[in-house]
């Protein structure tokens, strides 16, 4: 199992500071080991990124709300995500919310499911290859049932060559979807390229959002990322009611240094520089595509 980055140590905080509740709609959470022993045969193992350092780390950038997607290192059992719902929302209204692993539609009963509903979680994402959960055609058949059953909604990890070939599996759905990270769609590529297309033609649905996102991965020219600000452009401006922003803290299976996450929010900036179309991203679509309480 190769050795992969921590996060930085020494997050800044962006200039200027995003709007009063803006959320952070992907960030995982990572042991300590000894807690939370990851699932036999994992793919991957991560440094420890515990809830209280996010909690910091959202403090620091002005982040008032979160989702915490659950790592594919822990398969179904989502034992650190509910204890971390516990600790960031103790005391006040529930500011986060997490995105089960999908595996756990199949491998868990419907009083698990409800123990996960009441706790916050509201989605259940579909992972990628390579990275040791796949599902039976029959299987995915049983989680879109189980995700309509209980109101959630699917969230997509591409594939790092793009999201296109994925779509025929999730575009008749009728519940809501979330395409992460662009869909990692090429940006040497431009207008043409595959992913980008499918994503525009999903927009029409009405039922399809995307998450903007891994903007250090996605890029082909590196840092500052410029060949990134295009893409998420497009995005925006096809459907600026269902984009949402997020850090992908702490940057699992980072083989380069992941980036500060002051400069993540910083590029979002260049994305969207006016303030109404921010505040969408950062603040009302969040809200209303994971149900944030009112505060």
């Amino acid at each position: 199992m190769p050795d992969y980055l921590p996060f930085d140590p020494h997050p800044r905080a962006p200039v200027p500071l995003p709007p009063a509740l803006s959320c952070d709609s992907q960030f995982h959470v990572f042991g300590p080991r000894e807690q939370y022993p990851v699932r036999p045969n994992a793919a991957y193992e991560m440094p420890s990124a515990t809830w209280q350092v996010a909690q910091k780390l959202h403090a620091t950038l002005g982040i008032a709300r979160g989702v915490i997607v659950q790592a594919t290192t822990y398969g179904a059992d989502h034992t650190v995500v509910l204890d971390a719902l516990d600790g960031l929302n103790a005391g006040g209204p529930r500011r986060y919310m997490a995105c089960a692993n999908a595996a756990v539609l199949n491998e868990r009963d419907d009083a698990y499911l409800q123990k996960l509903h009441d706790a916050g979680v509201r989605g259940a994402r579909f992972t990628r290859g390579g990275l040791g959960i796949s599902l039976t055609a029959a299987e995915q058949e049983r989680a879109f049932a189980r995700v309509k059953e209980l109101g959630w909604y699917v969230k997509v990890q591409p594939e790092p060559n793009g999201i296109a070939e994925q779509l025929a599996t999730f575009e008749s759905l009728d519940v809501p979807v979330l395409l992460d990270h662009m869909g990692r769609a090429d940006p040497s590529r431009g207008s043409a390229d595959p992913s980008l297309v499918r994503i525009l033609e999903l927009f029409q649905r009405g039922n399809f959002w995307v998450m903007l996102s891994l903007s250090e991965k996605v890029s082909k020219a590196g840092a500052p990322w410029d060949d990134v600000v295009p893409l998420a452009q497009r995005l925006i401006d096809a459907a600026p009611d269902r984009c949402v922003w997020g850090s992908d803290w702490p940057h699992p299976v980072s083989v380069k240094q992941p980036p500060n996450e002051g400069a993540l929010l910083e590029l979002l900036y260049r994305f969207a520089p006016d303030a109404a179309t921010r505040q969408k991203i950062l603040v009302d679509n969040p809200a209303r595509f994971f149900g944030f309480e009112t505060p």
